[in-house]
This record gives structure tokens, C-alpha cells and sequence, in this order.
């Protein structure tokens, strides 16, 4: 994004508003394949809180310009290994698709959150699963890469080390969840 002020930081717990509403239309995009229904109040809903209360969960925002653009939010739930952190939610407005702002938000994400990584797509979301392949591979070089086929969730995911920028062994049976 040439000329563009792209800026990438924690979100602030008065922002809480505009990132709801930056998800609603996430999950918009996804509705034909995350299978989810309207509320009563004709949003999809989600529970944003704890990303300010819980010790392992960080909100990010992006902006360009000085307008909402995007955001990242990580937490502590890992899907393979016992502990690390978890690409939640990833979601960049259709504006700025196509234009690296996706990949300049994962990369400060994960600069500012060195150690272990999952990031997971839907199986059915191949553009998504392209994108992380290319970003993960930029950011650390290798990558280990798991289907999850049982569980609550179900997808692909990619387990690299944002600090060490080195391939991650592969997780013994016990260390799966």
C-alpha cells in the first residue's frame, strides 16, 4: 500500500464498538461456509469482552489513514500444542484486500507477540489458507502444517515460532488437544 499510513496497535477498550462492528461484517463474509444465524437484535454476535479481561487474549486494530481498516485477535487457545498463541479472528475490509494490508497487520501481530504460533483456517476457506501459507512463510521461513478433522473445531492449521524464525517440531500425541 504505497503513500498509505497503515498503523497496527493493541486496541484501545473504547474501541470495543468499532471492532464489533468490523466483525459483524467478518462474519457476514463467512456465512456461506461458518454456519451461524442472525439474533433477535439481526447480528451474528460476539463476545468481545474478554479480550480487555482475560490475561491471554489481545485485541488488535489496523488503520489506514486514520480509518478502521482491520483487526487480529489472538488468545491463548491453542488447537495443537498445550500453550501458545491463537489466531482467533484475522479480518481486513474488502478496500484494502489485495493491497499487503493483511500481511503488514499478521507480521506487526506476530513481531509483537514472539513465541509459538497456530493459525488456523476453515477447510473450506482455501483463499485464507493460501494467505497464511505465503505471510507465515515470509515471517519464519518453515512451518508445520495440521489438518484437524475431530473436535469442536475442524480446519487447517499452520504452527511456526514468530521468535525463533526456525521450523517447529512436530507435536508428540499428548501434547495435541
Amino acid at each position: 500500500m504505497p503513500r498509505e499510513n497503515i498503523e497496527v496497535r493493541p486496541a484501545a477498550i473504547t474501541e470495543q464498538r468499532p471492532l464489533f462492528r468490523m466483525l459483524e461484517l467478518y462474519q457476514y463474509d463467512l456465512s456461506d461456509i461458518w454456519n451461524q444465524e442472525l439474533d433477535n437484535n439481526g447480528e451474528y454476535g460476539y463476545a468481545l469482552e474478554r479480550y480487555w479481561a482475560a490475561a491471554d487474549c489481545y485485541p488488535f486494530i489496523a488503520l489506514v489513514n486514520g480509518h478502521y481498516a482491520g483487526f487480529a485477535l489472538v488468545d491463548g487457545a491453542t488447537k495443537i500444542a498445550s500453550s501458545g498463541y491463537w489466531m482467533d479472528q484475522f479480518f481486513v475490509l474488502k478496500k484494502y484486500r489485495r493491497a499487503s494490508l493483511g500481511r503488514a497487520i499478521a507480521l506487526k501481530v506476530f513481531s509483537a507477540l514472539p513465541g509459538y504460533w497456530e493459525v488456523g483456517q476453515m477447510t473450506q476457506n482455501v483463499l485464507a489458507q493460501r494467505f497464511w501459507r505465503s505471510v507465515i512463510a515470509e515471517h519464519c521461513g518453515n512451518y508445520q502444517e495440521h489438518t484437524l478433522t475431530s473436535g469442536w473445531w475442524q480446519g487447517v492449521v499452520q504452527c511456526f515460532n514468530s521468535e525463533l524464525h526456525q521450523s517447529m517440531p512436530s507435536p508428540s500425541v499428548d501434547q495435541c488437544k
